[in-house]
């Protein structure tokens, strides 16, 4: 198949979500929700009334980044969003920007401190 069929197949497939609420995973392992309204053959995409949800542990927020612009090499997935279904599990707790910035901060520290711990105990050799 050449290039050409392969951009035609790509753009066609992103075709079926335009207008529909998405998910798209980010390389850097954001996750960003909004309405495709555009797209390229790059997979350049823009989100109409895009958030960024951020979750740690339990606590959820749902960041607004209003229109949105996408690179499409920083595209891992792009997924349609089921409006039927909650989108997330019932013990989840929404929280405000400054708390889930917070509770990142914590998250990261203690991640700092496992790897500074076990960095320090590799000469025990436990395994």
């Amino acid at each position: 198949m050449s290039l050409a069929g392969e951009d035609i197949y790509l753009s066609t497939s992103l075709a079926s979500y335009l207008d529909k609420k998405l998910l798209v995973l980010l390389r850097d392992g954001r996750k960003l929700m909004g309405i495709l309204r555009s797209f390229d053959q790059f997979a350049n995409a823009v989100l109409e009334g895009a958030c960024e949800r951020v979750i740690v542990g339990e606590l959820y927020c749902d960041i607004p980044l209003g229109l949105y612009v996408i690179r499409g090499e920083n595209v891992v997935l792009i997924g349609e969003l089921d409006l039927e279904r909650e989108e997330l599990p019932p013990q989840m707790t929404c929280v405000s920007a400054a708390e889930i910035r917070r509770a990142q901060k914590a998250e990261r520290e203690a991640s700092d401190l496992k790897g500074t711990m076990r960095k320090r105990m590799e000469f025990l050799d436990l395994d």
